[in-house]
């Protein structure tokens, strides 16, 4: 059953995307594919793939425990650092070449250049080591193919082609050892713009898998499948061998992989045997086989630059970077600031979840200034408050208004981002008892004093100015074993309760979007049957000034009902290419459990709106 599970989530989820074909000759081509991945997979689960995870557990355990890791993108890319003949190139700096369709010889002429001297592979891993981080993931090889190794397997290498002639995966690799960090690489198994039979460069070979949508787009492999013993030739001449040149030689923990639809899945499952033939310990994540509803990675990748995360079950990574390029641009000074990552660090921890920062260095071998800016807050936190992150898990407590919480054996740990102004922080749901509470950066614990409201609720007397603006750690260190209610709690002195969509109880139907800023929502929204609700207690009675925020572009018209406990609002939906903001009112609140419910009132076009969020904000 376990086998017939795999099978079929993994393949039909894969096919799922391009299953529309039209005519005989379009079925039998994607019949084809479908019975080749089916193949693969059944090759794999009843051999090799089953007996390989019987040592899941004890392989992924690190990753578990490290919580907080490294990204690098570095490359020949890091050097022009978004500029191409003298003009600016937006986007991602590690795609210039796919960009700007620049040729290998042409490519190669920038790797001439590329010498950096600056670089100190001691110091990128202890700057990672002091701000929290436990293992470093770097691009071996990204998409424009180019090896930032010794490879033997092909000259296009740091080593054969710059003059700064030095191995730095070699380096590092045996810095994060001496260190105590553990290590690992990014690698492009299926984009690859320098080699003539791997997908991606449509400008000078006319592959398919790149921006010109050649030979059927994404789906390149179902409709030509003539085309495929290139992609094939590529896997076994470059991709394989250069990936077990990395096992073999740097003895990686983890392998890090990106894009796997440009791919066969049956392709992808290869690459995959291989790695666990080489080194069944590597640990593997989530972006190398995958379909839409399942992988047969360690751990799943969540989206990448999140603000907040959706709800994902088992082992996950988020990956935000500094600023919007993951490779070095001169040009984006988009940066967040190092409270953004603290507070997103303890989000990650209280989900249950890890996160994977990245960083573009440039082309000299040094950090970005703001980028070591970053890590310098980064680690002022995480000196004092790392025993709230790492050794904890999600808690059963409910959502609190003012953050987030993580628990650590009999001790529960209040990550407060939004300070209260009167010197009380009311925490809601929590049935144990308590024995003692104290801030975590005191190293006296001075006791804070407290009182109980009745149903688990009580407020924390603390001071009217937050010691730390980012995150303020109280710890709660209990009597016994913690017991909590799961009602939603909202602080009637906290100056704004989101309710974010991710966290809204969801009729069938509802997506989620990736986290992104701006992109937190919840979509497909296009039944009258489906609806949004929360359910939230308060202690106090309490007036407050409710806005809804979501997304409507120009073809989306419908209205809504918003209902809070027995009083309704109707609202047309607003549209525009930004997040909306809408006024739902002021609505006095009693004391107890209330409850939203947002339900369709029409729908014209598409979907209704892509919600992000409900917001309560007391008015006193």
């Amino acid at each position: 059953m376990k086998k017939l599970f795999i099978l079929s989530t993994l393949v039909f989820g894969h096919f799922f995307a391009f299953a529309q074909v039209n005519g005989d000759e379009d079925k039998d081509m994607f019949n084809q594919a479908k019975d080749r991945d089916l193949k693969a997979v059944d090759e794999a689960v009843n051999t090799w793939y089953l007996a390989s995870m019987k040592t899941h557990v004890q392989r992924i355990k690190w990753w578990r425990d490290a919580k907080f890791g490294m990204f690098i993108h570095w490359g020949v890319y890091s050097l022009p650092a978004g500029e191409w003949k003298g003009k600016k190139v937006s986007g991602y700096a590690e795609h210039l070449m796919r960009k700007e369709k620049i040729s290998k010889k042409a490519y190669l002429e920038v790797a001439h250049q590329f010498n950096p001297v600056l670089f100190d592979a001691d110091k990128w891993i202890l700057d990672a080591k002091k701000a929290g981080m436990n293992y470093f993931i770097i691009t071996a090889k990204h998409h424009d193919g180019f090896a930032m190794y010794d490879s033997k397997v092909s000259d296009f290498n740091i080593v054969a082609q710059t003059p700064f002639k030095r191995d730095p995966m070699a380096e590092l690799a045996a810095a994060a050892k001496k260190h105590g960090m553990k290590f690992g690489f990014y690698y492009s198994h299926a984009f690859d713009w320098e080699h003539p039979d791997a997908p991606g460069n449509d400008w000078e070979y006319k592959n398919p898998g790149g921006d010109l949508g050649l030979y059927g787009g994404v789906n390149w492999y179902v409709a030509h499948p003539e085309l495929l013993p290139k992609a094939i030739k590529y896997v076994d001449e470059k991709a394989i061998p250069q990936i077990k040149e990395l096992l073999s030689r740097y003895h990686p923990d983890i392998l890090w992989f990106d894009t796997p639809q440009k791919l066969p899945l049956s392709e992808n499952i290869r690459i995959l045997k291989a790695i666990r033939e080489t080194d069944p310990n590597v640990v593997v994540n989530g972006r190398l086989v995958r379909s839409a509803s399942a992988n047969f990675g360690d751990y799943k990748n969540t989206a990448d630059r999140p603000a907040e995360f959706y709800p994902v079950e088992g082992d996950w990574e988020a990956i935000p970077t500094t600023n919007e390029s993951y490779g070095y641009s001169k040009y984006d000074n988009s940066h967040k600031t190092s409270d953004f990552f603290i507070q997103l660090l303890a989000k990650a921890a209280a989900r249950n979840g890890n996160l994977l920062l990245n960083m573009g260095p440039k082309g000299d071998g040094t950090f970005d200034a703001k980028d070591s800016q970053i890590l310098s807050g980064i680690e002022k936190w995480v000196a004092k408050n790392a025993e709230s992150i790492y050794k904890t898990h999600k808690t059963i407590m409910p959502l609190q208004s003012w953050g987030v919480t993580t628990q650590s054996e009999n001790k529960l740990y209040l990550h407060v981002f939004d300070w209260p102004k009167d010197g009380k922080l009311y925490v809601g749901g929590l049935k144990s008892k308590m024995d003692k509470v104290y801030f975590l950066t005191d190293v006296k614990k001075h006791t804070l004093i407290t009182q109980a409201l009745g149903d688990g609720d009580f407020y924390i007397n603390v001071p009217k100015k937050a010691p730390d603006t980012a995150n303020t750690v109280i710890v709660v260190a209990l009597n016994g074993q913690l017991k909590a209610d799961n009602l939603h709690y909202v602080s009637t002195n906290t100056a704004v309760t989101r309710l974010l969509a991710f966290d809204a109880d969801l009729s069938n139907g509802f997506k989620f979007g990736d986290g992104k800023t701006d992109r937190f929502y919840v979509e497909g929204w296009e039944k009258m049957g489906q609806t949004v609700k929360w359910d939230f207690r308060t202690s106090f009675p309490q007036k407050f000034k409710i806005i809804i925020k979501y997304l409507a572009d120009k073809d989306a018209e419908g209205s809504y009902n918003f209902k809070i406990d027995q009083q309704e609002v109707k609202q047309n939906v607003l549209t525009s290419d930004k997040v909306i903001s809408q006024n739902i009112g002021e609505i006095q609140l009693a004391k107890g459990i209330h409850h939203i419910n947002i339900n369709p009132d029409s729908i014209s076009k598409n979907e209704l709106m892509k919600l992000l969020e409900v917001q309560l904000i007391p008015i006193n």
